[in-house]
């Protein structure tokens, strides 16, 4: 196969280092989770070198050392973490088997301009290897987080039946307990009330001000859009302390001079705050979207005869509902996610999803919240693929290549 054509083997000067590096970062893990990290690096390194060192000069058979190397990593695995060792092992085997002849017969060149420097290839690789390695750092306590959504028992920890993959260690009862429990249910109920009506309030505002904020003619264009973003650059506690004694008056001044309930006055509060804090992005990214905005457009809708308000909506919007639609989905997000403000703003009566969570984590340990927060990052993850897509879908309408 092409792909197995050896570019350059490479000598085992290089090749043991590398590959031992790697296996002193798997033996680091496992060493740690066994009570000696520093032994697993001692270890993991001599074995992934002394694989190599053996597979590279007596073996010289690169199909035969992969399943030696699969099968045994995966019996290592099962000594040391059962079943789940047993699926991880043979992960790790095929990864180091893989990452050895990679390195050794030369193929990381294969798809690489072939008048690059070493140095040049060396910063290539290692800055997806930085990369990578952030992304598994952010995204390791959500993939912690989703599996123990499903414990059968009330504990935030894997049990021994969970580890053992065993069917009566998982459960939906949590899941349950969350559409079923009156208190969940009222706090999910209030996130989809105030975040919807917010984001509304958010993509309006926003939207409008995106567009007088692009126009030239406009004195003090920096410094408004300065003020217009600060509530996503000041921190949230000091915003929040803010909030709490500016809408207290207008509080006090719609129950007593206009008679409103304390309930209804309650969230109007919570929705305006939260409206406050998603207008930033809303205008960011309108303000992105305007940026190839052509303008010409506008001036030959008027010329045609048309006003500015049939001009937005017949001209403007269908080029610019990208960028909308993304901030309104991030204002949405903002709003439905958002805690600290509440707390200071809102009562008892406008106790939102992220509230009831921080009260479960406060007053009861609830197994619940787990359950809540996957499904919080399901939704997250559908609204940012939808972000992308209307990325993508902007950049094709102003005549880009989507990256």
């Amino acid at each position: 196969m092409a792909a197995l054509t050896p570019i350059s083997r490479k000598p085992l000067s290089l090749v043991l280092p590398t590959i031992a590096a790697a296996g002193a970062f798997l033996g680091l893990f496992v060493g740690t989770a066994n009570g000696s990290g520093l032994l697993g690096v001692v270890i993991g390194a001599a074995l992934i070198a002394a694989m190599g060192f053996v597979y590279i000069t007596v073996l010289k058979n690169e199909t035969l050392s992969k399943w030696i190397t699969i099968l045994g990593l995966a019996a290592l695995g099962y000594v040391f973490g059962g079943v789940p060792g047993v699926v991880l092992g043979a992960l790790s085997g095929w990864f180091f088997h893989w990452f050895t002849y990679w390195l050794y017969e030369g193929r990381y060149r294969a798809r690489l301009l072939p008048y690059l420097t070493s140095r040049q290839v060396l910063w290539f690789y290692s800055f997806r290897v930085i990369c990578g390695a952030i992304f598994v750092f952010l995204i390791t306590p959500i993939l912690v987080v989703m599996p123990l959504s499903f414990n059968a028992e009330n504990f935030f920890t894997f049990t021994p039946e969970m580890l053992r993959f065993d069917p009566d260690g998982y459960s939906l009862k949590h899941y349950v307990d969350f559409f079923t429990n009156n208190e969940w249910q009222r706090s999910f109920k209030n996130s989809l009330i105030i975040a919807p009506i917010a984001t509304i309030i958010s993509v309006s505002l926003g939207t409008l001000a995106a567009i007088g904020l692009s126009q030239s003619h406009v004195p003090g264009r920096r410094a408004i859009m300065a003020v217009m973003i600060s509530p996503m650059i000041v921190p949230l506690i000091i915003s929040a302390t803010g909030m709490f004694f500016f809408y207290s008056d207008i509080g006090n001044w719609l129950e007593g001079t206009l008679g409103l309930s304390k309930n209804f006055v309650g969230y109007v509060k919570v929705i305006l705050a939260h409206a406050v804090l998603g207008i930033p992005f809303v205008i960011i990214t309108v303000t992105a979207t305007l940026v190839g905005f052509d303008q010409s457009l506008t001036r030959a809708s008027a010329n045609m005869g048309a006003d500015p308000v049939t001009t937005f909506f017949k001209v403007q919007m269908p080029l610019i509902l990208p960028g909308v639609i993304s901030g309104a989905l991030f204002a949405f997000i903002t709003s439905f996610d958002e805690v600290v403000v509440v707390l200071f703003v809102g009562s008892a009566a406008q106790k939102t999803l992220p509230w009831q969570m921080f009260t479960g984590l406060r007053e009861q340990i609830s197994p619940t919240i787990l359950a809540v927060a996957t499904i919080l990052v399901a939704l997250s993850i559908l609204l940012l693929t939808t972000v992308e897509l209307l990325r993508r879908r902007s950049e094709r309408l102003r005549g880009m290549s989507p990256s």
